[in-house]
């Protein structure tokens, strides 16, 4: 079931930036050929009104096809045609469209990030966490969640216990830390010595309340005083502003990684080696999708948010590449030559085939062990 839903999230995302080119070319007038979900060979088609909606044989993503998207087109159109052809109309339309797509990426990322954070999705919360750990999406509780064995702790404190007061008075996470190093060792302190004065706790567990009295010990390693158990990570609570400033810090996070992975992976054969394509990216997300909504989410989000930042590199077929253009000929005042532009594209095209190739090739490897 995993398999499919990863799959069925893949897809709709891949819908959904088309419709964003779709959408916005039909608002502004251009005339749309078809609208396709993967690439050809053709498995299905069917036709309503001037566009041909089609189904592809090759899962590697999608297109719209507006009319004259070649400028050399445009010469052999009617002139009705002609007249609502992409390279007929003035360069913002064209940004606009060719946005549209990389723009419902974005938005996307944006509403999946924000209502993670909002919601208080604590696979959601671990997932943006680690993808930017300066976001801080969890926070620690006053339950207790595990006891070290052979520690202070060990048969005094439960799993599931909630400290409520520490020394009487009501607990937090940050005043049950100092209370517990407040007990020193009477004399210097050296790994394992034994507080000589206990630390009393006021816990709640199963309804009751029960005081206890631990004696901590010094961790050399911690440099304080402790008595071995790890409090409880629960999802932060954001207000719906706090949400989205959250979620715009972890989308600007993602983007600068992923522009700087680029450029790495091209230079580092270390970094290339961890690239991954369409197939390593669907077993990703197989295993995340198996690990709860949350991650699901997450994973949605900045898979959506990627494909988006790829689609803006400035290289044609790219958006990127279309906007580049109109933005050239817009600066120039002229038109500039296809064989201009996929000069200047080659390059790019090149390195980005070489990345898919490298992916493909890491894939295989690691599902082949």
């Amino acid at each position: 079931m995993s398999w499919f839903l990863t799959l069925l999230g893949i897809i709709a995302l891949i819908i959904l930036h088309e419709l964003g080119h779709f959408t916005v070319a039909k608002l502004v007038g251009m005339r749309v050929e078809r609208f396709s979900l993967f690439f050809p060979p053709t498995l299905l088609r069917v036709r309503r009104g001037e566009t041909e909606y089609a189904i592809g044989a090759i899962p590697a993503g999608g297109y719209v096809k507006i009319t004259g998207m070649n400028p050399e087109e445009l010469k052999d159109l009617d002139p009705e045609v002609a007249r609502r052809a992409y390279y007929s109309q003035p360069p913002w339309k064209r940004i606009v469209v060719i946005l549209a797509g990389p723009g419902v990426n974005i938005v996307i990322a944006f509403v999946l990030f924000w209502a993670v954070l909002f919601s208080g999705n604590l696979n959601g919360a671990i997932a943006l966490g680690n993808l930017n750990p300066a976001v801080p999406t969890l926070t620690a509780t006053t339950s207790v969640q595990a006891i070290e064995r052979g520690k202070p702790a060990d048969g005094v404190l439960r799993p599931g216990d909630r400290i409520i007061a520490v020394e009487g008075r009501p607990a937090t996470v940050a005043t049950t830390m100092q209370a517990i190093n407040a007990h020193r060792c009477p004399g210097p302190l050296v790994e394992g010595c034994r507080a000589a004065t206990p630390v009393h706790l006021t816990v709640s567990r199963a309804g009751h309340r029960i005081t206890l009295s631990v004696y901590p010990r010094y961790s050399k390693e911690a440099r304080r005083m402790l008595i071995g158990f790890n409090f409880t990570t629960a999802a932060r609570h954001f207000s719906a502003p706090g949400a989205a400033s959250a979620a715009l810090k972890e989308m600007w996070h993602s983007t600068t990684q992923t522009l700087t992975g680029f450029f790495k992976a091209l230079t580092n054969s270390k970094v290339r080696h961890e690239v991954s394509s369409i197939v390593g990216i669907t077993q990703v997300g197989h295993e995340t999708v198996a690990a709860g909504a949350g991650y699901a989410l997450v994973f949605l989000g900045y898979l959506s948010l990627i494909l988006a930042v790829i689609n803006l590199f400035p290289f044609l077929p790219l958006d990127g590449g279309h906007v580049a253009w109109s933005i050239a000929e817009k600066l120039r005042g002229k038109r500039v030559s296809l064989l201009a532009m996929y000069r200047y594209s080659s390059v790019g095209i090149i390195l980005l085939l070489f990345l898919v190739v490298n992916g493909v090739s890491n894939d295989i490897s690691r599902l082949t062990g």
